[in-house]
């Protein structure tokens, strides 16, 4: 029901800062939580940060905490995701997710594959 386009990726080096957009479409729920959540071949898709659609709360990964940002627009049609100080274990393909009916920290601690998902965008963090 929900419809990402995700889009900002891209080859960066150590240290520098890249910004990911996930235009969002499709959606006739009021109440849910969405997020970005990265992937590495052969390993597990992980929660890197998310926000409930309706109030402020928000989670944080540990290994994303002081770095990463996330954030969405008033009408809440485009989801941001601010990374600085990137490392090469950033490297991964960031997917925007959603799911209804679940709170934020739920959600980005135990992502599920039939939540909402878009279809990724490559982050390389590489000297």
């Amino acid at each position: 029901q929900l419809q990402f386009v995700e889009s900002g990726g891209g080859l960066v080096q150590p240290g520098e800062s890249l910004t990911l957009s996930c235009a969002v479409s499709g959606s006739t729920l009021d109440y849910y939580s969405i997020g970005w959540f990265r992937q590495v071949p052969g390993k597990e898709r992980e929660g890197v940060c998310c926000i409930s659609s309706y109030n402020n709360n928000t989670y944080y990964a540990d290994f994303v905490k002081g770095r990463f940002s996330i954030s969405r627009d008033s009408a809440k049609t485009t989801l941001y995701l601010q990374m600085n100080s990137l490392k090469p274990e950033d490297t991964a393909v960031y997917y925007c997710g959603a799911e209804p009916g679940i709170t934020v920290q739920a959600m980005c601690k135990m992502p599920i594959n039939e939540m909402f998902w878009g279809q990724g965008t490559q982050v390389t963090v590489s000297s």
